[in-house]
């Protein structure tokens, strides 16, 4: 049986909620720590993306580029701690982006991309419990080979 509530206990539900939400938000600064003041692009065996892929390739030629978060150790995939994207660019431009799952999904990927001209290909991660994680790599771009074709 489903009782209904008179107007005068909804407003103070109403006013109870909206109370408590500034005593809610005065510990919520405390939870902004220094790890979340900017991407970081140090070094952590766990956290560091190690990027896979040729130094040299073909211009419009597709290759594979694999990406895993941990450079010494896999980062962890559960659900108080894992990696919520992982992100590849090419000079800062975006080419893929993945979501992974906590639990049911690893933090690696492989993307199968072409690029026209060298630069350096930067990823990004992020994980739940920290600001992004940022590696990068240099990349040489060669032009095709003349078709020998008559």
């Amino acid at each position: 049986m489903i009782k209904l509530i008179g107007f005068s206990t909804a407003l103070l539900i109403a006013v109870f909620a909206i109370s408590s939400g500034d005593t809610f938000a005065q510990g919520q600064a405390d939870l902004i720590t220094p790890d979340f003041d900017a991407p970081k692009a140090g070094h952590d065996p766990k956290h560091t993306p190690k990027i896979t892929a040729p130094e040299k390739v073909v211009a419009g030629e597709w290759f594979d580029v694999t990406i895993e978060i941990g450079t010494d150790a896999r980062h962890p995939s559960f659900v108080e701690h894992f990696v919520r994207w992982i992100e590849l660019s090419i000079d800062d431009v975006e080419i893929a982006r993945t979501y992974l799952h906590p639990v049911f999904s690893s933090p690696k990927v492989t993307y199968t991309i072409a690029l026209k001209r060298s630069g350096t290909l930067k990823v990004r991660e992020a994980p739940n419990h920290t600001s992004a994680w940022t590696a990068t790599r240099a990349i040489t771009v060669t032009a095709k080979a003349p078709s020998t074709k008559q």
